[in-house]
Parts: structure tokens; C-alpha cells; sequence
């Protein structure tokens, strides 16, 4: 086996291994579960584990350099209209290769797949350009956040009530495996032509922004269109009997995931054709590099969509149906809290976002570090979640004063860690979130006889959210560190002026 795909499958083992053990930890004590059932989601996590290990390395192999090569490209490019046509291009194509968001629009019938599709495209590619041309004529970050969530907040109040948490579900589902690693990729080739201090920061926040283009085309689109039929349909167990009905069962579905992971891949290879066609950028090794990352992460994503949506997905519908309707349903939040803890470990492109940050700051902002911050804030999503789905608490109460927050922090945080924070909202609520959370809100939600489009959509949204908020307060602390360590090196270099001057006396 290549060593470095298999340190990547140990690594993914790693991230799965806890939230798989969560879950059969709780199937014994709290919910009982049929031995086919449990079969299911250990052969899920199986496939997870490996299709996580493929992708990681397809991603790192293929869509990276290309992101690059495109930022840099762009960079050079002395037109501002040709720079404004190729992110639009780049933005809208990414954005429909995206499994995620199909699985958003399959979820929302009073819209047709295809319109929904298209308007968050376009809503992601209008963004993409935005953010391109911050980094490009230097326009503060935090500031841009500022305006557009401020928008976001004002139009909210004239979206349908059943429509709201879709649209603020939909920023977070949008910036997926495919969309994340190209993206962040695209801006730290933005930046690297640049040689001022803050090249660094501003390689950062472009998933922040693009992640704002589907709320608002989302909820444009909602005062276009009546969602009050929209429907989550849940994910069902499966009834199996034998090790041959598990087989059948993920064979089955494997045609359908290697169908929509191939769709949503063959733009992606066409735009690095045609960028070799014209820049002629790469040489043929890396050419052979990057066809063999295509493979890798088609192999990666097919094996890890498939293992999520057959194995975890219904596990997660029954945990949360099965818990709600016992007496102990506010156990959902302190199990809803340990499972989002782990599982945002678990997310491909978080991952990739840790490591790049990791490289972008020379090892000071470690992706432990990260790890821990991310994992703290999308265990309070989560919690949050539960309480709303056991409360009924309006979405509102949450988001709007999370955002503030956020916001105001924004403006205390070093300006690397508000382009780190806000990218980390985006990448965090990735297939894991959508396949397994929701799942588990879902459930819980018809268990405990509440609106399913009001109490439970939303989950999506507040794991975005939360990242903002941890990631900033530990700028707060780096900040803080930094400031005494220099205050610090100040009063030394002052003794030891004191010191020389006593010497010469």
C-alpha cells in the first residue's frame, strides 16, 4: 500500500473510530438495536474510514495544486473583467459539482432540484468574485462579513417562517468536500504572489464568503416559492438478515454515489484541462499526479457518501426517534453534545483546512489546536440543536445573537484568525453534518411531535456557526500570549540596558 494513503486511512480511523464507539456504547445501554442494524453502520464506518483515507490524498494530489495554479493565474491576470468572469465561472461550476448540495435540494420538494441547484451556484459564484477582489485590492475582511451578515439578518425577516433554516442551512452544506480544498487552495494562490504582511491573512475567507452567496440566493428564492410542502424524507434501516443482505444492500447504492460523485467531478476535470491547455502550468509528472488525485478522491468520495448515507445516516434517525421517545429525552443533549465533539473529526475537508493552516502559519497555529476549538464549538451546536428541537425555540434566538457575537469579536481577533474563523463555519457542517446530525434532529423532532422544517433544519446552520465563535476566542488567547510575550521581551531588553549602563559606570 503507498504509505502515505495509509497514513491518511490511520488517520481517518483515528477521527471515526470515537463517534463509532459513541454509538455502540449507547446502543446497549440507552437504545437497543437489531444485529443487522448495528452490521449496517460498522460496515459504514469501515467504508468512511477508507474513502476518507482516498479523498484526503486525492484532495492534497489533485484539487490543491489545481486551486492554486488558478489563484495564481488569476493574480497575474491584468484585467479586472477577466478576473471577474473566471471566478464567476469557477464559483458557479465548483458549486454545482458539490454532493452536498444535491442532497439539500432533494430535501426541499416545493423547489425543483434544478432551480435550487442554479440559484445557489450563482449565488456562491457572485461571492467567489467578491471575494477574489477583497484579496486582491486588500478590503478588510471583518468588514465585508460585517455588511453582508447585516443583510442577511434584515432579509430574514421577510423569508417564510418553514423556509428560514433551510437558507441558513444551505451557507454550510454548500462548502463541502469538492467546493473546500478548491476553494482555499484558489486563495492562498491568491495571496502567494503577494509579499506584504498580510498576504497570509487575506489567503484566508474566501469559504466565509462564499458561504454567504447560498443563504441569500436561498432566501431570495424563498419569497419566490411556497415551502410550505417542503419535506425531509428520513433514512430508513434497512432490514437485513444475513452478511449477504449487508452486501446487497451497499452494492446496491454504490452505481448511484459513483454516478453523482463522476457528475460532479467530470467539471472540475474539464477545467483542469482546459487551464493546462492554456497556462500549460504543470509539467507531465504532475500531470500524472493529479490525474491519479482525480482517482483518488472519485474512489474517496464514492466509499465514504455511500458507508455515511446506508450505514450512519438511518442509525442516526433511529438514535435520535428512539431517545426523544423515552423518558429520558433530555439526554439528547449531552449525547448530541458528545457525538458532535467527535464527529466534526470526522469531516473530509476539516482536515484539509487544519493543515493548510497549519502550513499558511509555519506550525503556530497547529491543527490540534484547531481540532480542539472546532470540536468544542460544534459540541455546543449541538446541544443547541437538542434544545431546540426539544423546546421549539425559535432559530432566531440563536443565530442572530451568535452572529453579533462574531462579528464584534471579529474586530479584536488578529485579522488571520477572522478569515481562519469564518472558513472553519463552512467546513465544519460538511457530509458528516448533513448525513448524520440532521438525521438525528430529524428523528428526535417527529419523536417529540414538533415542526420538522422549524425545529430541526437549522442544525446545519448552528455547526457553522459555532466554529466563528471558538476559533475567534482563541485568537483572543493567541493575541494575549503574543502581547505578553512581547511585553516581556521588552522589560529583558530594558534590564539589560540598565545592566550595560551600570557596567560603564
Amino acid at each position: 500500500m503507498n504509505p502515505k494513503l495509509k497514513e491518511k486511512i490511520q488517520e481517518s480511523l483515528s477521527a471515526v473510530l470515537p463517534i463509532t464507539a459513541i454509538v455502540l456504547v449507547i446502543s446497549i445501554f440507552l437504545v437497543p438495536m437489531e444485529l443487522g442494524t448495528i452490521v449496517m453502520f460498522l460496515v459504514g464506518a469501515m467504508m468512511m474510514v477508507i474513502g476518507m483515507g482516498f479523498f484526503q490524498l486525492g484532495a492534497e494530489m489533485s484539487m490543491t495544486p489545481l486551486g492554486e495554479g488558478v489563484g495564481v493565474q488569476i493574480s497575474k491576470t491584468r484585467r479586472i473583467w477577466n478576473v471577474i468572469l473566471v471566478a464567476l465561472a469557477m464559483g458557479f461550476i465548483i458549486t454545482i459539482a458539490e454532493p452536498d448540495l444535491q442532497v439539500l435540494a432533494g430535501q426541499v420538494p416545493a423547489i425543483p432540484n434544478m432551480v435550487l441547484i442554479l440559484t445557489v451556484a450563482l449565488g456562491v459564484g457572485i461571492f467567489l468574485v467578491l471575494a477574489v477582489l477583497r484579496i486582491l485590492f486588500k478590503i478588510n475582511l471583518a468588514t465585508m462579513l460585517t455588511v453582508c451578515y447585516l443583510l442577511i439578518i434584515a432579509l430574514s425577516f421577510f423569508v417564510p417562517g418553514n423556509f428560514l433554516a433551510v437558507a441558513f442551512d444551505a451557507g454550510g452544506v454548500t462548502t463541502g468536500p469538492i467546493t473546500v480544498p478548491f476553494i482555499m487552495a484558489m486563495g492562498v494562490g491568491l495571496a502567494s504572489v503577494r509579499s506584504d504582511r498580510d498576504a497570509a491573512s487575506d489567503s484566508f475567507g474566501l469559504v466565509a464568503l462564499c458561504s454567504v452567496g447560498p443563504i441569500l440566493a436561498v432566501m431570495i428564492l424563498g419569497l419566490f416559492y411556497n415551502p410550505a410542502d417542503a419535506a425531509y424524507t428520513a433514512a430508513e434501516v434497512a432490514s437485513v438478515v444475513t452478511t449477504q443482505d449487508v452486501a446487497r444492500e451497499f452494492f446496491r447504492e454504490l452505481p448511484q454515489y459513483a454516478g453523482e460523485v463522476l457528475m460532479s467531478l467530470i467539471p472540475i476535470v474539464l477545467v483542469y484541462l482546459l487551464f493546462q491547455a492554456v497556462t500549460k502550468r504543470f509539467k507531465k509528472r504532475q500531470n500524472v499526479r493529479m490525474g491519479v488525485g482525480f482517482v483518488y478522491t472519485f474512489i474517496g468520495l464514492v466509499l465514504f457518501l455511500c458507508g455515511v448515507s446506508v450505514g450512519f445516516a438511518p442509525v442516526g434517525t433511529l438514535l435520535g426517534s428512539e431517545l426523544a421517545s423515552s423518558a429520558w429525552k433530555w439526554l439528547l443533549v449531552p449525547i448530541g453534545m458528545l457525538i458532535g465533539y467527535f464527529i466534526v473529526r470526522a469531516e473530509p475537508a476539516i482536515q484539509v483546512l487544519n493543515k493548510q493552516v497549519e502550513d499558511v502559519t509555519s506550525g503556530a497555529i497547529s491543527a490540534s489546536a484547531m481540532n480542539r476549538c472546532l470540536q468544542i464549538g460544534v459540541a455546543a451546536a449541538v446541544g443547541l440543536a437538542m434544545v431546540r428541537v426539544l423546546t421549539g425555540i425559535s432559530i432566531y434566538w440563536i443565530v442572530i445573537p451568535g452572529y453579533a457575537i462574531a462579528l464584534i469579536l471579529s474586530r479584536l481577533v488578529p485579522k488571520i484568525f477572522v478569515g481562519i474563523a469564518f472558513d472553519s463555519g463552512g467546513v465544519a457542517s460538511g457530509p458528516m453534518t448533513s448525513t448524520f446530525l440532521l438525521p438525528l434532529c430529524i428523528g428526535a423532532c417527529e419523536a417529540a411531535g414538533g415542526n420538522v422544517m422549524t425545529d430541526a433544519f437549522g442544525v446545519v446552520a448552528m455547526v457553522a456557526l459555532t466554529p466563528l465563535i471558538a476559533i475567534q476566542i482563541m485568537g483572543l488567547v493567541y493575541k494575549r500570549k503574543m502581547n505578553k510575550a512581547a511585553g516581556t521581551e521588552a522589560v529583558d531588553l530594558q534590564d539589560d540596558i540598565l545592566e550595560l549602563e551600570e557596567a560603564e559606570l
